[in-house]
């Protein structure tokens, strides 16, 4: 095929090159553009200029919002691996973040340390800048207990530890560690008889238990099919600031199964956003929870890796 033919091939599927840090940034505007979401150049090209070496056509990138009548921010969440070894040094020398002598510094390093990895994400916004790094353990998930013991762990981990083993959420594929608001994440992988599965008293009673608002009914039989669940948590605090529930991500989401309605607006950034494989978009959503709200997270994989798309078959569900 010529380059031609694939630009033209491309363009026929809906898929975008993607390519570099140029590509990147053009799908970033363009999925900005869809649902009107403020864009400023300058926010985002030194976090995808100072991380191109690690950018590759194999790499995972998502882009993610939060329902409502009026956006403003848009997520993308960019794997940078293996082509940096250090994302977090990275940040630093490139004056994306400076030092700090809290925790937050040295808990990545502390973590991949325990279980190493090469797979690291950044998680930025498009008004916010740079917020988060992801540590995936795609085949050596972590117990809680181990990531407790970790001197620059919050201790709230090791205080909820008893809260986790009791819903069975003992297993972290990935942790989060958010550099802006000093807190982080751990993703639990929820156990095989139960994912897709939870129940919506189960999930009713964790959120009261942890403090959150009153979930809706929509919301609560949504969560209910989660098959990972996500907990935010500080070095400040001992409870658990938010909880949220995901379903499996997946090809041609019937926007009627959410459990929010949507601006037209949104409806487009779900079946639009530009993506650099072959078949419908890949949409991904959690349902979350803080103790003053709930809102919907949404979003689309602009790109997927090689392994990872073993999952999505290219004939499973539609582009419209």
């Amino acid at each position: 095929m010529t380059s031609v033919d694939r630009l033209e091939y491309l363009m026929s599927e809906g898929i975008s090159e993607g390519t570099g840090a140029e590509g990147l940034y053009s799908a970033i505007e363009k999925s900005a553009r869809l649902v009107d979401a403020p864009l400023s150049r300058d926010k985002v090209w030194p976090i995808l200029s100072a991380y191109a070496d690690g950018l590759s056509a194999d790499g995972g990138v998502i882009f993610s919002l939060q329902a409502g009548s009026r956006v403003t921010e848009m997520e993308y969440s960019v794997q940078v691996s293996p082509g940096i070894g250090d994302a977090y040094a990275h940040a630093l020398a490139n004056g994306i973040l400076t030092e700090t002598d809290h925790p937050v510094s040295t808990l990545l390093t502390e973590t991949v340390g325990l279980a190493p990895t090469s797979e690291h994400y950044i998680d930025c916004g498009i008004v916010g800048g740079f917020k988060k790094i992801y540590a995936n353990f795609p085949h050596d998930q972590q117990k809680v207990s181990k990531l407790a013991d970790l001197p620059s762990m919050p201790p709230s981990v090791g205080e909820n530890a008893e809260f986790f083993a009791r819903y069975g959420l003992d297993d972290v594929a990935l942790i989060g560690v958010d550099y802006k608001n000093k807190t982080m994440n751990l993703y639990f992988q929820v156990p095989a008889a139960t994912a897709g599965n939870l129940g919506a008293q189960t999930v009713k009673a964790m959120l009261r238990e942890t403090g959150m608002s009153e979930p809706s009914e929509k919301m609560l039989a949504y969560a209910s099919g989660a098959y990972r669940v996500y907990a935010t948590l500080s070095w400040e605090a001992k409870g658990i600031h938010r909880i949220s529930f995901a379903p499996k991500p997946r090809r041609g989401l019937d926007l009627a199964e959410l459990p929010v309605r949507l601006e037209p607006r949104i409806e487009e950034f779900l079946r639009a956003t530009p993506h650099t494989y072959p078949g419908a978009l890949i949409n991904a959503s959690a349902a979350k929870w803080s103790p003053e709200r709930e809102v919907l997270d949404l979003a689309a994989h602009h790109q997927v890796s090689a392994v990872q798309m073993k999952a999505f078959p290219a004939q499973e569900g539609s582009s419209s």
